[in-house]
């Protein structure tokens, strides 16, 4: 919800200042709802939550402030949860902490004034922290030390406590018999709230402040209409019970507030921002599938849009499609370009309804500029890079941000619309990262998978994203997260780690499935289920296989088998190294080409007898940021060519075009060696394509491949390198090279095995198996309602 609702403002700060710019929003909104966390905000059934959380959302006239006793660090991962409404204010450290909800600048002065009175940190743990059985508590803190003592043996040095704060000029805040916090003088939660609404000229009338526990009475005696909501600290409510203006609420939490809010006529009865969300629809598919491309290919013939089967290599397309052949009822929810010269765009198409009667594609209206902001422009130049570890490369623009949310919503309404009842849906990659958080808002009852087909970096780098905590606060909604590889899993909570409280649930070893310490993405162990807040959400890895099927067929064709033998003939004599990839700086190919050069230069009886053939395919002619690097790999062929060429024989053939599946097949099965040396890849299906392709010609080659690879950890028997040292680059194709035909042939064995072993197929087969055990969080969520309840969740 807060990603797009009336609450939102831009991350970037006005010219003027904070407390300036949000005076002039909520300088007097109609209600302020001052609430505790624990136990209020965050407690009661589902369904007052979600009217309570809704309410306060999309009403532009009610300001939120969270008053808690935890420090700012410890509230800022529900500000990253997207089921809650963003706070305007938070006061935090039991009143010693004021910030901007939005910005987490410092109200000021109200933070000055604070700040004045409080003697430091140290002075005060070195006065305090001497007295028996005083333990400084470990948890997080601004202008306040916080203490814990056994009941009996704070009854002993109570006095003394007081004392040293008081020469301190510092208040002692106790809860429980056994916590003290020692404050600022004249700081509690009530005090500072009191400041803050003064200081916004909201009168005390408008004020709504909600608790549970002893901790929150100095916000019921400030003079605010209060409400202890139900299954409160009996201390809190025989503190209150004499007070006129607290409510004691039957319950608990959300549910609470909402019946303060009427019994102090504090909204009116028919405001319309108080009415149920009008109904949803759900659908009829039991599983759907959101991908960035369709599941055919779309053009434009004589004005006319047309379609045709996948030509791609992508052999997951098929594979994916393949859940839907036994007649299982799916959607396929997919973007599509809205262009008003080719007719009405249609929304639903059947797919193919010979093999998939009841599989239908699913179109996102996009417009051309949205496409070329959202995928072409900002996917490309900002995620892209920081997630294969480039995050100097990374450009972030807010306006592309904004595209980025509209976009991802679109898919999530309609990928809800097309969603039965409990089913599962399957998101794909960091396109659609914000997917799950407007998703879990609208259908709380279905079931969330992400696979994320790229890299996924550790915390240094990844962190660089302005939106970090949107995106993991959305990934978070999800009841499964899957990856390549365990490296990337383990990023992965690195990164959550780094932001909000998480638990380890489960762990299992890598071995014998991955590589442990034999390359740089290799790990002992993976995390397997993680439970950040109230949710659970399970964890895997899960390497994507080849198309096997794809390429038996494919090699058995009279012009692939015509193309393998002329490639053979062509290049008879010689050694055929093979590279192909698309144009781009992750892929190592300039430094592939430099290691080819120094080789050459330092092996000289390898002149003549060795051929590297080079098929980069380039990007669109949108994506201007490759330019430069087509340039410098044309000069670098261009200058080893003009080198080393003799009449009959050029070093590396470079050809800047796709080629198509058929003739790539034909070139994998001829070549003798396949060197890919990517910087970082997230997994790399051309490995595995070339082992399939030499394994069902009957033939080995040798695969030299890049050790921050992701099929490095899975592909035991190739040939590791790292493409960040040339020497190493150079040593690793000499190697493949001069390797004897037995060690070939054992390393095409081993590698055919895991490669035949773990397809496609049961890529896909065992990521749904691994979601199913996990099962659903949905119960868990915020906005999880009882299954008869679901038609009710609204956008």
């Amino acid at each position: 919800m807060p990603l797009t609702s009336t609450r939102t403002a831009p991350r970037t700060p006005s010219p003027a200042s904070p407390d300036t710019a949000r005076a002039g929003t909520h300088a007097a909104p109609r209600l302020m709802l001052a609430t505790d966390l624990d136990g209020t905000f965050l407690a009661g059934d589902a369904e007052h939550r979600q009217k309570l959380y809704r309410l306060v959302d999309r009403h532009p006239e009610i300001s939120l402030v969270f008053v808690t006793g935890r420090g700012l660090e410890h509230v800022m991962p529900l500000l990253s949860d997207p089921i809650l409404p963003r706070p305007d204010f938070v006061i935090c450290d039991v009143g010693a902490t004021v910030v901007d909800g939005l910005t987490l600048q410092p109200v000021q002065p109200l933070q000055a004034e604070i700040d004045a009175r409080w003697p430091g940190e140290h002075a005060v743990a070195d006065a305090i922290g001497g007295f028996p059985g005083l333990v400084r508590q470990d948890v997080p803190q601004e202008r306040r030390c916080s203490y814990f003592c056994e009941p009996r043996a704070l009854d002993e040095i109570r006095s003394e406590v007081e004392s040293a704060a008081r020469a301190l000029k510092c208040s002692v805040l106790y809860s429980a018999d056994r916590y003290l916090d020692i404050l600022p003088p004249d700081t509690d939660k009530g005090r500072t709230l009191a400041a803050l609404a003064e200081h916004l000229d909201v009168p005390h009338g408008c004020v709504l402040v909600a608790g549970d526990t002893l901790n929150d009475l100095s916000m019921f005696t400030a003079g605010f209409q209060g409400v202890a909501v139900g299954r409160s600290e009996p201390a809190l409510v025989r503190a209150t019970q004499q007070l006129a203006n607290v409510l004691h609420a039957k319950s608990p939490g959300c549910g609470g507030i909402l019946e303060a809010i009427d019994h102090f006529d504090l909204l009116a009865a028919d405001d319309p921002h108080r009415r149920a969300p009008k109904s949803r629809d759900v659908g009829k598919s039991e599983l759907v599938m959101v991908y960035h491309r369709l599941p055919y290919e779309e053009y434009v013939e004589d004005g006319v849009r047309k379609r045709r089967r996948p030509t791609s290599p992508n052999g997951i397309i098929p594979s994916l499609l393949g859940f839907f052949g036994s007649g299982r009822k799916g959607s396929w929810v997919a973007w599509s370009i809205d262009d008003p010269k080719l007719g009405a765009f249609e929304e639903r198409t059947p797919v193919d309804e010979a093999r998939y009667p009841h599989l239908t594609a699913a179109r996102v209206k996009l417009s051309k500029a949205e496409v070329d902001s959202f995928y072409k422009r900002f996917s490309k130049e900002a995620f892209w890079p920081m997630l294969h570890t480039f995050w100097e490369r990374a450009r972030f623009r807010e306006e592309d941000w904004k595209t980025f949310l509209k976009v991802n919503r679109k898919f999530a309404e309609t990928t809800a619309a097309e969603a039965a009842e409990g089913a599962t849906v399957w998101l794909h990659d960091y396109n659609l990262w914000m997917v799950p958080a407007y998703l879990r808002e609208m259908r709380p009852d279905v079931k969330i998978a992400f696979f994320h087909h790229t890299y996924f970096p550790s915390a240094d780098v990844f962190n660089v994203v302005p939106w970090r905590r949107e995106i993991l606060g959305s990934l978070l909604q999800c009841d499964y997260v899957g990856f390549h590889i365990p490296r990337q899993v383990e990023n992965f909570v690195d990164v959550v780690r780094g932001a909000m409280p998480v638990e380890t649930l489960d762990r299992e070893s890598c071995a014998p499935r991955f590589l442990t310490y034999g390359c740089a993405v290799g790990l002992d162990t993976v995390t397997t289920r993680i439970r950040v807040g109230d949710r659970e959400i399970g964890l895997g890895a899960h390497p994507v296989g080849t198309d096997l099927a794809r390429i038996r067929d494919g090699l058995t064709q009279p012009d692939v088998q015509d193309r393998m033998r002329k490639i053979r003939e062509e290049f008879a004599g010689r050694k055929l190294v093979l590279s192909i990839e698309r144009l781009d700086y992750t892929k190592g190919t300039l430094e592939k080409l430099l290691a080819f050069e120094r080789l050459l230069e330092h092996q000289p009886e390898l002149r003549g007898e060795v051929t590297l053939l080079m098929v980069c395919v380039p990007a669109a002619k949108e994506m201007t940021i490759y330019r430069q690097l087509q340039t410098q790999i044309e000069q670098a062929v261009g200058r080893i060519n003009g080198r080393y060429s003799d009449l009959g024989w050029s070093p590396v053939r470079f050809f800047a075009r796709g080629l198509p599946f058929e003739q790539v097949l034909a070139h994998y099965a001829a070549a003798d060696v396949m060197w890919i040396t990517p910087l970082r890849d997230g997994l790399n299906l051309v490995a595995k394509e070339f082992i399939a392709a030499h394994g069902m010609a009957g033939t080995s080659g040798v695969l030299v491949l890049s050790e921050f690879a992701g099929a490095a950890a899975e592909l035991k028997g190739a040939v590791l390198t790292n493409p960040h040292d040339p020497a190493d680059l150079m040593a690793g194709l000499s190697q493949a090279l001069a390797m004897p035909t037995d060690e070939a042939d054992g390393r095409q064995r081993q590698l055919m095995d895991i490669v035949t072993r773990y397809d496609v197929e049961r890529w896909g087969h065992d990521f749904l198996d691994a979601v199913d055990a996990a099962g659903s969080g949905a119960g868990e969520h915020r906005y999880a309602m009882p299954s008869n309840e679901v038609a009710q969740a609204s956008a």
